[in-house]
Parts: C-alpha cells; structure tokens; sequence
C-alpha cells in the first residue's frame, strides 16, 4: 500500500463453541482510504467487523491501530483513540433537536463529555460547530427539528454528523445504505464520498453498486477466511468471488 497502514490484524480469528465463525484473518486498512469488507451471508464478515471494532474479543490473533496493539482493549477505550463506529439500526436521540445531537458528539473532544449539568450558555458555544457538521451532511436547514420527525435516509445523515463530531481517525461504518430506498442509497453513498475526503473509512457493505462506485479497497470473506482482496475490479474478476456469490449461502452467525 503506498499510504500508512492504520489498522492491521494477523491471525485474526472468532470460535463459538467448536464453530469457527473467523478464522486467521490479516488485513490492513490504508490511511486514507475507504475499505470494503464484504461477503454472501454467512461469510463471517459481521463478526471480523465486531472484533475488528471490539464488540467481540478474538479467540486468536491481534489488531493494531496506528501501530498500537488493541487486541485487550474495550470499545469505549479505541473509540478514545480515534476509532468509532456506527451502527445498522440508527441510533439518534429522537426527542432532542439535531443540532443537541451532534453537540452530544461534540462535548467529549470539548472536554465536557460528563457534564450533563453544564449550563446551556456553556454548551451553546458548540452549537457553530455543529452546524458545520450538519451542514456538511446537508441538515443544517433542519438543525432545530426533533430527530425522531427525521426519515429514515436523514437519520442515517444525522448519524453521519455525529461521528463526524467526535474527529474519528477511523470511521466505521456498519451496512451504511441497510433498509434505504434507491433515493437515500444515493444520497447516502454521496454523503459517505464527501465526508471520507482526509479521513479513513472501513464500512461492511451488501450493496455492490455502492462499493463499486466509492471504495478504494475490497476485501471479500467467504466461510470466515479471506477469499480475495484488492480494487473493486479486481475482485469483481475473480473466479473464486464469483463463484462465491452465485453459491450457496448460511445465515451470518454474527
């Protein structure tokens, strides 16, 4: 890869009970880039995600980001470090404006992450930022509405914002376009486009127009092993992959 690796795992491997749901997974994700891991259902490529992000610790194998091991760590602590993700189920305040929202994501980097209490004469001083994050994901027009009043491809955006709000390193993105209509696919993959410029994306993805269009990198699971890698035409051309995808196919355990 001709830019800096910032996350890498070797070995990387998941069993439940005597099921091998990942086994001996490497990857690396460029700086900079926007990276794909996908697969047909029952892949593994879920739970690679849950661990790669924590929310499941490995039974073998290490991660690192940006040259530090997080194999021990807990999402909360990589997550201070510059790695957060989100998730398929939008995940808002829905009784708080948008602009409250993303100002939520915005007092940990402020240093005002536990003070719930603060006045808000104190937390206004937030509020240019925000706007800047809703702007950049096209909701500043709608920064004093309730999120709940949102559609579903809006909240999605709203999200977006909020991640972005917190100045991640690396952002990853759990099936960003799931359960969209063919509008808010667009607008959505549009959004990811725009925000990921100067940053680094690892998003799980079923949709392959999606990937095609705005992915930098591929990596594609089948069974809970890496079955190829490369450009979206790369692996698109590979034999393996497409016999892979036309194939049968489990439930992912994840």
């Amino acid at each position: 890869m001709s830019h800096p690796v910032i996350l890498r795992a070797r070995g990387l491997s998941k069993k439940f009970g005597g099921f091998a749901a990942v086994q001996e997974i490497d990857l690396e994700v460029a700086e900079g880039s926007i990276h794909a891991l996908v697969g047909p259902n029952g892949a593994g490529k879920t739970t690679c995600f849950n661990l790669l992000s924590k929310f499941l610790a490995p039974s073998a194998g290490q991660i690192w980001f940006d040259a530090r091991d997080i194999t021990a760590l807990h999402p909360n602590q990589v997550a201070r470090l510059g790695m957060v993700r989100s998730f398929q189920i939008s995940a808002t305040f829905g009784h708080m404006s948008l602009l409250e929202n993303v100002r939520v994501g915005l007092q940990r980097p402020s240093g005002l992450a536990w003070q719930f209490w603060a006045s808000p004469q104190r937390l206004r001083r937030l509020d240019e930022r925000a706007l800047h994050y809703l702007d950049m994901v096209g909701l500043a027009d709608r920064a004093g509405e309730w999120a709940v009043n949102l559609p579903y491809g809006h909240k999605r955006a709203l999200e977006l914002a909020t991640t972005l709000a917190l100045e991640p390193r690396l952002m990853l993105l759990d099936e960003p376009t799931q359960g969209l209509g063919h509008e808010d696919v667009e607008r959505v993959t549009e959004l990811i486009a725009r925000v990921a410029k100067g940053r680094t994306v690892l998003m799980v993805e079923h949709n392959m127009s999606v990937i095609a269009r705005i992915c930098d990198r591929v990596t594609v699971m089948q069974r809970g092993r890496k079955l190829a890698e490369g450009s979206y035409a790369e692996v698109a051309a590979n034999p393996d992959v497409m016999s892979a995808y036309m194939g049968e196919a489990t439930e992912d355990p994840a």
